[in-house]
């Protein structure tokens, strides 16, 4: 990949950045004193929460660019490599960047619950838009990560650290809770859609050749991603879309079952099982009967 720059610690990171590193495993880094930029990408491993202060430089993962302006937060985890765009020739970054290795919380009960905060994986039109009122909760938080950063290290830093992330990160789960209202617009009729999209893809012969649909495939064809595009449905449904998926799939097979020229194994095909013994586990599960006593019994 063309202009790729590689953050692999912190330090490599902090340097870039013009910061000085004060712990090996996290930095808050002021954007502000980093030197202007141009275009290029870059690859992180590590953690990176942005908050972005002023309209200057767009993000890019994939093949979108972030819903990004004055006042978002966006989430890098590990591994992910993203674009940064302007129009200029060369641009001030201003704002903050808090950025942590996966070593710093291995062990703590904030690596234990890591992959619940699912905004990690969240890309294009999904950034947290953020009130005053939360920028300065955020702002807060960096500021005493920043502070115990100053401190002499000691046997209580690592804990009082992982502590300030986590409660960083849990407040990001209130406040994306709070989007997923207040930026209802933006979501109107994903439900709708999603039922649409299921049941064209059932009415086609896809299962047969591409068997169940998938929630990443499902948030694909929407335009999100599998994680966000999960979020959504459980906020507005109580339900997992893989739930969502199924009580469709259960819908559709009670509809053929009536279809006595065809056994149990045909409809399990033509609806995309690849083994009709996992169809009648999953029919049994959801109804509390097997697919031919339901037959029997209508």
């Amino acid at each position: 990949m063309d202009n790729l720059i590689r953050f692999e610690t912190v330090s490599d990171y902090n340097v870039f950045n013009n910061a000085e590193t004060l712990h090996p495993m996290v930095s808050v880094i002021d954007m502000a004193k980093a030197n202007p930029r141009h275009a290029y990408n870059m690859y992180f491993g590590f953690y990176t929460v942005f908050l972005k202060e002023v309209n200057c430089g767009d993000l890019r993962y994939g093949k979108n660019t972030y819903d990004y302006q004055e006042g978002t937060l966006v989430f890098i985890a590990p591994g992910q490599v993203v674009r940064v765009e302007n129009t200029g020739e060369t641009y001030q970054p201003k704002g903050y960047a808090l950025v942590f290795h996966p070593d710093l919380i291995r062990g703590t009960s904030l690596g234990g619950s890591i992959q619940d905060y699912t905004f990690f994986s969240y890309h294009s039109n999904e950034a947290l838009h953020i009130s005053e009122r939360e920028r300065k909760i955020v702002l807060d938080c960096f500021t005493k990560i920043a502070y115990e950063l100053e401190h002499a290290i000691d046997k209580h830093s690592r804990t009082l650290i992982v502590s300030n992330v986590e409660m960083l990160l849990n407040y990001c789960i209130r406040f994306y809770d709070r989007q997923f209202i207040t930026r209802d617009e933006v979501h109107k009729g994903v439900l709708e859609r999603f039922e649409h999209l299921l049941n064209n893809y059932f009415q086609t012969n896809r299962p047969q050749s591409l068997g169940l649909p998938s929630v990443a495939w499902c948030a694909n064809e929407l335009n999100f991603s599998a994680s966000y595009f999960g979020d959504l449905v459980k906020k507005e449904t109580g339900r997992t879309a893989q739930e969502y998926i199924q009580a469709k799939v259960i819908d559709m097979a009670k509809e053929r079952i009536f279809d006595q020229s065809k056994s149990i194994s045909e409809i399990a095909y033509e609806l995309g099982f690849k083994y009709p013994q996992h169809f009648t586990r999953l029919f049994k599960q959801k109804t509390g009967i097997a697919p031919t006593e339901y037959r029997a019994l209508n």
